[in-house]
């Protein structure tokens, strides 16, 4: 098992070069988030004019972060090494509120004790 889950490996690839291991199972890090009622107000006046909401572009970064990190979290306590095959989706609930799941597939290598 890694040292700690900050050690996971996460890889959007199938294979770990140089690595063989074995499927430990599917793991998932989800997150839901929304922006207080200044920032919706600014993301309607934007949806007028146009352009960026840098509101809601910060919270799906922190979100995907907290996705990921809560996927380390997850897959350190199957006794992973790593995650493989990690994949993001998102969706929204609601009108001010977003969903970020992180998920993979939970690895533990073979050459480990």
């Amino acid at each position: 098992m890694a040292e700690s889950y900050e050690t996971i490996l996460i890889t959007t690839t199938e294979t770990i070069p140089g690595q063989t291991y074995t499927v430990i199972g599917e793991v998932f890090g989800l997150t839901t988030q929304s922006k207080n009622v200044f920032s919706n107000i600014g993301a309607g006046l934007k949806n007028i004019v146009g352009g960026e909401i840098k509101a809601y572009t910060s919270m799906l970064h922190e979100s995907r972060d907290e996705a990921v990190d809560r996927l380390r979290q997850a897959a350190y306590e199957k006794g992973a090494d790593a995650v493989v095959m990690m994949r993001f989706d998102s969706g929204s609930i609601g009108t001010d509120m977003q969903s970020v799941v992180a998920y993979g597939t939970a690895v533990k290598y073979d050459d480990r004790a």
